[in-house]
């Protein structure tokens, strides 16, 4: 595991205090600050730790924030995995880490029958006193995973190829958005290639406490990265926090396993599609566009995106569609942090900080909200009751009306 990070970094400026949205949302939480940089002093001297650092929810708005580049959260996230070693997370928290793990363990069930029996009324009690909010929305499985889908995608005539990893939401829940990347990046002429070995980047385990889990994921996708990576092949994803994971997460907290396996930052998908737009490769524009009707679009940047800081290429590839007016809410957080936000004693954390978005999002006008993240579609969804897509969706969407079969 990483050394401990200098604490002495921090000039005690509290520009992130002023931008966590948890500390803002409830008194439980002490703060970035204080629970980062301040206390690790005091757990270098052994004293115990603080109640309230599960409160943090591993959002980066702090280290967005910091003007001395501190990272706060990794201090947070590193002091969570020496408590959990010394008392293991519960099953409540297991169970919102390895949610791509019970989804191999029931493959051979039914989606229907899946969805039956995680959400219906008796299970969602019991959920809900196993720690798991009975208002949270949790995702519904898809009949099939994006993997299997794709397996059956014909991609032909294609020079160029590209390595796509999906994340366990669109694998798991979304397949949909899976299917319009493939789509959108054949068009801009690649095969796309989508790995069997791959698994979850490792960064629900890390939130819940689960640090040998996520070190072994990590083991086995830095091995599989490397592999592509030799062949000069370019490797990208749609999520930003499985981007942000191999970018920043894992050199921070298994530098054993970069140093022995090399780092293999992950390129942002829609950047990489906004490089195809201005290469020529991938046309946006079209005789047809008179005749479309306008689209409006309110897009979310997740956090975890914009704490990559590669400014917001999914917002800027819709700008560039014919008929879509795409305004960027710039509301702040939605409030779920992956998991966070559907355990019992935070939803309503969550809804508290998702507010200001929600309300932003139910009162512009848009036919449809956009954002990269899974889990942030699916509070958008909650919050404001407006349905929410990846910029990646609305593409595929105007270039078939552009050019229909």
């Amino acid at each position: 595991m990483s050394v401990r990070i200098n604490p002495d970094q921090c000039i005690a400026c509290t520009t992130c205090v002023v931008h966590c949205p948890v500390a803002e949302a409830t008194p439980n939480f002490l703060g970035p600050r204080m629970i980062g940089p301040a206390y690790e002093r005091f757990r270098l001297l052994g004293l115990a730790e603080d109640p309230s650092l599960h409160y943090c929810a591993n959002c980066k708005n702090c280290d967005i924030s910091c003007p001395h580049d501190v990272p706060v959260s990794s201090i947070n996230m590193l002091a969570r995995a020496e408590q959990c070693k010394k008392q293991r997370p519960g099953l409540r928290d297991w169970v919102l880490a390895h949610g791509e793990l019970q989804a191999r363990w029931l493959r051979l069930i039914p989606a229907g029958l899946k969805n039956f029996g995680m959400l219906n009324p008796v299970t969602r009690a019991v959920l809900d006193a196993l720690g798991i909010d009975k208002r949270a929305p949790l995702p519904r499985f898809a009949s099939q995973t994006f993997r299997q889908q794709a397996r059956g995608f014909r991609q032909s005539g294609q020079n160029r190829k590209v390595v796509f990893f999906p994340g366990c939401y669109v694998d798991v829940y979304d397949p949909r958005t899976g299917l319009d990347m493939l789509w959108t990046l054949n068009r801009a002429g690649y095969e796309v290639i989508v790995p069997d070995e791959f698994v979850c980047c490792g960064l629900p385990m890390v939130a819940n406490g689960f640090w040998q889990d996520a070190r072994a994921n990590a083991e086995r996708n830095l091995a599989t990265l490397a592999r592509w990576r030799e062949q000069g092949i370019p490797i990208i994803t749609g999520c930003p926090s499985c981007a942000l994971m191999f970018r920043t997460e894992l050199p921070e907290f298994f530098p054993d396993l970069t140093e022995k396996h090399g780092l293999t930052p992950l390129e942002d998908a829609q950047e990489f599609l906004l490089d195809c737009v201005e290469r020529g490769e991938l046309r946006l524009e079209s005789e047809n566009r008179a005749s479309l009707p306008e689209l409006r679009v309110i897009y979310h940047a997740p956090c975890h995106l914009r704490a990559q800081g590669n400014g917001l290429p999914g917002l800027e590839l819709m700008r560039r569609l014919p008929g879509v007016a795409s305004r960027n809410a710039d509301a702040g957080c939605c409030g779920i942090s992956g998991s966070y936000g559907f355990k019992k004693e935070k939803y309503a954390i969550a809804q508290d900080i998702g507010a200001t978005l929600f309300r932003t999002v139910r009162e512009s006008g848009a036919h449809v909200a956009v954002s990269e993240c899974g889990t942030c579609r699916v509070q958008i969804l909650h919050g404001s009751e407006l349905p929410c897509l990846h910029p990646v969706s609305i593409v595929r969407q105007r270039l078939e009306a552009l050019n229909p079969a």
